[in-house]
């Protein structure tokens, strides 16, 4: 569904309002990152996001598009890949957040500006645009469905088109996926992340931006630390050595 936004957009802080009280995992730095290239993007551009949940990422990507932009969410709600250690089905959840989602995006005022593919990922190319000019990945973050991600929803990227990755450099698995499938390509140019929201450019690699992706190992190391010690109940000595609010690293 095209996205026809009458007079201005809302500015960031009336984006970052309205997902005050989604629940979600996006910061506030990384929330302006997605508003930002979002309201970037010229008319008729398409936006894709990999797990929507409850709407936290859609509503900011949603609030920010030019008029005439598509913004597609894929997410199947069925419970599963929800959080944390949160991986098996639960169809009584996935009914919840599938009904939170589409009253949290309502209530935002931007319902009618987001198309909702209800499948898996792997299962919802037929149903997506060919071409892609922001894509937001947030889906399974196993090694396996986040390389499928990267790869298959990646490659319809267009020259110049950005891909937005979360629990980068945090998660093994996305951060596994990412190191197998798109730091050695030559077509994705590293350009920087807030916390663990990876960017990247559909360009030619430099070697500056294998160095960059390399120096985010001791941020990668720590967020592990930190896991292990929030899994293993000592989240008052991952605070203590630097973790901030919240029940994981992003």
């Amino acid at each position: 569904m095209s996205a026809e936004v009458a007079g201005s957009p809302p500015s960031f802080a009336e984006a970052w309002a309205a997902v005050a009280g989604v629940e979600g995992w996006l910061s506030e730095a990384q929330a302006r990152r997605l508003f930002e290239r979002s309201a970037a993007l010229a008319p008729g551009s398409v936006v894709v996001e990999i797990g929507s949940f409850r709407g936290r990422s859609a509503i900011v990507l949603a609030s920010a598009v030019p008029a005439g932009c598509e913004v597609v969410a894929v997410d199947p709600h069925l419970g599963s890949d929800r959080g944390p250690q949160e991986i098996a089905e639960n169809r009584d959840l996935g009914q919840e957040d599938v009904a939170a989602f589409r009253a949290n995006l309502e209530r935002a005022g931007v319902l009618d500006r987001v198309r909702h593919v209800r499948r898996r990922s792997q299962d919802a190319l037929a149903q997506a645009p060919p071409s892609i000019d922001l894509l937001f990945v947030d889906g399974a973050h196993r090694y396996g469905p986040a390389g499928d991600d990267l790869l298959r929803w990646g490659a319809r990227v267009v020259p110049g088109g950005r891909m937005l990755v979360h629990d980068a450099f945090s998660s093994l698995g996305v951060t596994g996926a990412l190191l197998r499938h798109v730091t050695p390509s030559r077509d994705w140019r590293y350009a920087g992340r807030d916390g663990s929201l990876a960017e990247y450019v559909r360009a030619p690699r430099t070697a500056g931006s294998v160095l960059r992706q390399f120096a985010e190992f001791p941020y990668f190391a720590r967020n592990l630390l930190f896991k292990g010690l929030i899994v293993a109940g000592m989240g008052r000595l991952a605070r203590t050595l630097g973790h901030g609010d919240g029940p994981w690293p992003y």
